[in-house]
């Protein structure tokens, strides 16, 4: 009887991990959809091209050596550990392979969001090379550090100082979002972006229906990306945790987009869609890092805060020429930070202390790797188009085709 109910826990809990993993996995459409529309139209198959390679890229990398690394186990050429989940001390009770598949959608996540931050003027190839570096290694190098507990270069470990981070906010948002600071600083603006006065040129996106559908995507793949972060569903209390992280993540993601818009009112004098969908990822961005003991109330407020500072950060971000078509690193970055300073708030196991280290730790190490991989890559094959394709848009001189060929204008 005992070992009918065990196989019972572990086909439901498998089950439900490989759902939230789908669920995730629908994520990069969502961000293939949002980049999508915000990205001027002579650049949108290349953006979708990008979306698309560098989760098979991930997906790749993180099977041949990127879980490895993370759990010193694993995957690595010849398949999945047979004895359980890489990492953990004892059997899982779900499948190892369902273990993996969650994380290799978190690795593509963090992938994605440096996607949209370099569009409309990097080199296919360069960002996908880059791909191969974060998804194999720089990720998987702070994820060790914080998810499989290793000491950070045996000085220290991040848990015993009172890190956490359930889901992700500083793991894989602040980390995608590093990366993408370090590969824009290097890149530089979009042509006409900025004028000589230093005034910021609105360069609207050639898409709204399909950035808010992608939107709608991002907020149900987050179910997922949250909700499995539980790893289990098939007991009274683990199945009370979902929903709770469920309820919170939806609340979050609701506040978030009802500050933004409302800030955005004040502040412009009008309803700027952008702001709002931006508000509604930066609260789930905002509650990733601890979605399952804040009270509903509680995440729609942290929603806010988070949708209140996308906003600020945005606007900030481009008075100091950070140009960010899609505001990934103001969403995943500076919302990612906020959201892991709020974690002490409700949850007793952690501390500001932790987790101000534990932000400064992933923050210093995706930031500092990835700029070096960008300086190598643009010494040795340049990583921005030429003015002339940028001029032209990305999709003819890169991919060969245009998204819209009945409505570009050359």
């Amino acid at each position: 009887m005992e070992n009918n109910i065990f196989e019972l826990q572990y086909a439901l809990d498998t089950f439900y991990f490989l759902v939230c993993g789908a669920l995730v996995m629908w994520m990069a459409a969502g961000f293939s959809m949002l980049e999508a529309g915000l990205v001027r139209s002579k650049n949108t198959t290349e953006i979708l091209m990008k979306n698309i390679a560098l989760y098979a890229v991930a997906c790749t990398m993180y099977m041949v050596c990127g879980y490895y690394i993370m759990y010193d186990g694993g995957v690595f050429l010849s398949g999945i550990v047979a004895d359980g989940v890489a990492g953990a001390d004892e059997p899982a009770t779900y499948a190892p392979s369902a273990d993996f598949f969650f994380q290799v959608v978190f690795v593509a996540t963090a992938m994605s969001i440096v996607s949209g931050a370099v569009a409309e003027r990097m080199k296919l190839w360069a960002f996908l090379i880059f791909a191969v570096v974060l998804t194999g290694f720089i990720y998987p190098m702070e994820g060790s550090w914080t998810w499989n507990g290793a000491a950070v270069f045996g000085m220290y470990t991040l848990g015993d100082l009172g890190f956490s981070d359930f889901a992700g906010s500083g793991i894989v948002h602040m980390a995608g979002a590093s990366a993408a600071l370090a590969g824009v600083i290097l890149l530089g603006a979009r042509k006409g972006k900025y004028a000589k006065d230093g005034r910021s040129i609105a360069l609207p996106g050639a898409n709204l229906p399909l950035a808010t559908l992608g939107t709608f995507i991002l907020w149900l793949g987050w179910f997922g990306f949250n909700g499995g972060s539980v790893l289990a569903t098939a007991s009274v209390e683990s199945a009370n945790s979902v929903a709770v992280v469920f309820m919170n993540t939806n609340a979050a993601a609701a506040g978030g987009l009802i500050a933004a818009l409302i800030l955005a009112r004040l502040m412009f004098g009008k309803a700027d869609l952008t702001m709002a969908l931006n508000g509604a990822l930066a609260g789930l961005v905002a509650i990733t890092a601890e979605p399952s003991t804040p009270t509903a109330l509680q995440a729609t407020i942290f929603g806010g805060l988070g949708g209140i500072l996308v906003v600020l950060s945005i606007l900030a971000l481009d008075k100091i020429k950070i140009d960010d078509p899609v505001g990934a690193i103001s969403v995943h970055g500076v919302v990612g930070f906020l959201g892991l300073l709020l974690v002490p708030l409700t949850n007793d196991g952690s501390s500001f202390s932790g987790q101000l280290i534990g932000a400064v730790t992933i923050f210093v190490w995706v930031f500092v790797t990835s700029l070096i991989v960008w300086g190598i890559l643009k010494m040795v094959m340049g990583i921005r188009i030429s003015e002339e394709e940028e001029m032209e848009g990305a999709d003819i001189s890169e991919c060969g085709m245009e998204a819209y060929p009945e409505f570009v204008t050359k």
